[in-house]
């Protein structure tokens, strides 16, 4: 029977996470989503429409009830990303999805059954967090592609960045490995001009935690992980 299991990997930021064995076996794929609690709650992916049933059930166990939910936003456009976007908002009468101008433009205000916000200059305040919207187009794939750094508790929601394959811990001391592993099975990482700098870029952060899409997440110096992944683009990817 497939479960959704719920772990707090920083204060009040909950790893809502589903293995699904019959996505690269025979290890399996996990799919995380990221839930900030606060008084405005926000929720980081939705998980495919299939998903819905578990992600809400983790979300109302954490909450107390789905209806409490204020927030929804993901790195891009994609159906394990935000394909239970529309039951959710449903679910939760107060929900609006926040992502970046361009993300609305392109696809939000059509997809959404409720009109999109478009995430501004300064960070998004909760309410005991302020998270900061993070554009990073392609990167690691999608034109729309944005990050959220959560600045009360230096986590960086890092979407499909780290991704790894299998049922791990819900922390790990390095994901390095795991993720070259993945890049090795999913060549997903759309390798262009801006991988680096972006993943330079989002290192200067200094984030504590890297809360991961797929695969475990990290605490400790994640500025030292994303240096060292950018490092593995720029001298594997990049010059090939």
């Amino acid at each position: 029977m497939t479960t959704t299991r719920i772990d707090e990997i920083a204060p009040d930021i909950f790893r809502l996470s589903t293995h699904i064995p019959d996505v690269a076996p025979p290890a399996g794929f996990v799919f995380n989503q990221f839930l900030v609690r606060g008084e405005e709650p926000f929720l980081f992916h939705t998980g495919m429409r299939a998903l819905f049933p578990l992600v809400s059930d983790a979300v109302g166990r954490v909450l107390g009830n789905v209806d409490k939910l204020r927030w929804i936003s993901f790195a891009h456009v994609e159906a394990d990303e935000c394909g239970a976007m529309n039951e959710l908002l449903a679910a939760a009468p107060r929900a609006e999805v926040i992502h970046g101008q361009l993300a609305c433009m392109v696809s939000l205000n059509d997809l959404a059954d409720r009109p999109p916000v478009v995430a501004g200059d300064e960070p998004l305040d909760i309410g005991g967090h302020r998270l900061r919207f993070l554009p990073t187009p392609h990167v690691p794939h999608n034109w729309e592609s944005g990050l959220w750094f959560d600045e009360t508790s230096k986590t960086l929601l890092a979407g499909d960045l780290f991704t790894s394959i299998g049922d791990g811990p819900a922390l790990a001391p390095d994901l390095l490995e795991g993720a070259m592993l993945g890049e090795e099975i999913f060549p997903s990482t759309s390798i262009g001009a801006a991988t680096v700098p972006t993943l330079r870029s989002l290192a200067d952060l200094a984030p504590t935690t890297l809360a991961c899409m797929h695969g475990p997440s990290f605490t400790g110096d994640g500025g030292d992980q994303l240096h060292a992944l950018a490092a593995y683009y720029e001298q594997v990817l990049v010059p090939a």
